[in-house]
């Protein structure tokens, strides 16, 4: 299992390290002949000669995100189609091939290596890694299943998703929260309140917490500056909580005595397994925060050292390995599936966003989109139907075109806007959209779907596609309302 894992990670970083020396030979962009926006389109990562891209060539990142969004439940035959994970690796490959193709001929190859070995691959890294050691960790136990210890559990999942991310934090707590809950029969609206909290809303303080923000770490957002969103996490947690007690509270009422003197029969104290993989968990933390060109300045002159972070992050997966009992990771029923997924699916989102991300940026300003409530809302509306990780950068990307002052060499970086108090409120309220938001749908955040069918297996009987939006419309939505008068006006 292990293997595969690493097989596929380490042909990647291979890859990122012999493709880096592009870089180090040219850093900065080379002025174009001429000066008008039409005929520079500047990227984000500095593309000197190009053509400006026509909007068709967004089509294929169109196509591969209505494919996420539609073919898991258009009907029996097509969701069956996509559990096969080689189907989506060949889906996510044929759209991105294409975009791969357009890019070089209108002159983008730059985009593409640093999109790719830049980007995706230290994102696939991270997520792999949190994925890996996270399963490593069980929690056995079955206490008792009342409205405040659900509740108790539900914030310490979230506080705990910061850390160790939304995918680790619901991998590791669902199935202990499922069993505690077990002998109840009113369990759905428990899990639909873990994913709202723990897949989404909780990952909002550091990189490691949701995808987005890892991105735009990436991108030059400093690691400690998501702290900042600490506000409208208290006030959206602290709101869904009292929520889900209150709600949580009339469901226990409605659970028969029978199934109640079971839980109390039933009820063992929790027990935690696998407590080294703390240590490597505290590793990739580490890693991230401090291996980076802020603390290694030499990494801006030799791009090959920028990896350093992610040979770390193999390695302590490495660690990880040999130092947890397979038992465990068999308790937690853990497999690679997840984990292949997202890389199957995220290098073809990486390629085909490529020519969304440059228009927007030389169009950006021409959308409308300039106050701080509107890139929340807009950000989180396409973070419910999309995926969140590219539709932050996208976004990031319009409000790039929107700062950027007029004739300047190159648009403004993510971390450029750091220290520009308007810049730094339009990056919140995107970040806090693509968070918040992408708890709206089963398909907005990666966890999200992962949850949903873990229940299942555990014989609960989850909400439809339509249902689960019912609740986070009547649930989510006002609390959003909320923190846009609170925050964004």
């Amino acid at each position: 299992m292990l293997k595969k894992l690493l097989t596929m990670i380490v042909f990647l970083v291979c890859l990122s390290v012999t493709t880096a020396g592009l870089f180090a030979e040219d850093p900065t962009p080379v002025p174009t002949q001429t000066t008008t926006e039409e005929e520079t389109g500047h990227s984000s990562h500095g593309e000197s000669v190009h053509e400006e891209l026509p909007y068709w060539t967004v089509l294929p990142f169109v196509a591969i995100l209505l494919s996420i969004a539609i073919l898991p439940v258009a009907s029996h035959k097509t969701s069956h189609w996509w559990e096969d994970n080689n189907n989506k690796l060949i889906l996510a490959v044929g759209l991105g091939a294409i975009s791969f193709v357009v890019l070089l001929i209108y002159g983008y190859s730059h985009n593409i290596v640093h999109t790719v070995f830049f980007d995706y691959v230290p994102f696939i890294i991270l997520l792999g890694s949190l994925f890996y050691i996270s399963g490593g960790i069980v929690i056995k136990g079955d206490i008792h299943a009342t409205p405040l210890n659900n509740t108790l559990y539900l914030l310490i999942g979230a506080g705990l998703a910061s850390f160790i991310g939304t995918t680790g934090a619901s991998m590791l707590l669902i199935r202990p929260l499922l069993k505690t809950n077990s002998e109840r029969k009113h369990v759905v609206h428990t899990v639909v309140f873990f994913i709202f909290l723990v897949s989404n809303i909780g990952g909002s303080l550091t990189p490691l917490g949701d995808p987005p923000l890892f991105l735009g770490y990436l991108k030059g957002v400093p690691f400690t500056w998501t702290f900042k969103l600490l506000p409208e996490m208290l006030v959206a947690v602290g709101i869904l909580l009292v929520v889900y007690f209150i709600w949580d509270t009339i469901a226990y009422k409605k659970e028969t005595k029978k199934d109640l003197k079971k839980d109390d029969k039933l009820a063992t104290p929790f027990s935690i397994g696998g407590q080294v993989n703390f240590i490597w968990l505290l590793g990739v933390i580490l890693a991230v925060a401090f291996l980076n060109s802020n603390y290694i300045p030499e990494i801006n002159n030799t791009p090959t050292l920028g990896f350093i972070r992610e040979a770390v992050l193999l390695v302590l997966i490495g660690l990880s390995k040999f130092t947890s009992k397979e038992a465990d990771r068999k308790f937690n029923n853990f497999t690679l599936h997840p984990i292949q997924e997202v890389a199957y699916l995220f290098i073809g989102i990486f390629i085909t966003m490529i020519p969304a991300l440059v228009l927007l940026e030389a169009h950006g300003k021409e959308l409308g989109i300039t106050q701080n409530w509107q890139f929340f809302w807009a950000t989180g509306a396409f973070s419910s139907v999309l995926d969140n990780a590219p539709t932050y950068l996208t976004f990031g990307s319009l409000a790039s075109g929107l700062l950027t002052p007029v004739g300047a060499a190159a648009p403004l970086t993510l971390g450029q806007f750091i220290g520009n108090v308007q810049a730094e409120e339009i990056l919140k309220a995107i970040s806090v959209g693509a968070v918040f938001m992408g708890a709206n749908t089963y398909i907005g955040n990666a966890p999200n779907f992962m949850v949903k069918s873990v229940a299942e297996e555990n014989k609960v009987k989850m909400p439809s596609f339509g249902g689960y939006l019912a609740y986070s419309m009547g649930i989510l939505v006002p609390v959003f309302i909320l923190i846009t008068f609170i925050f964004f006006v």
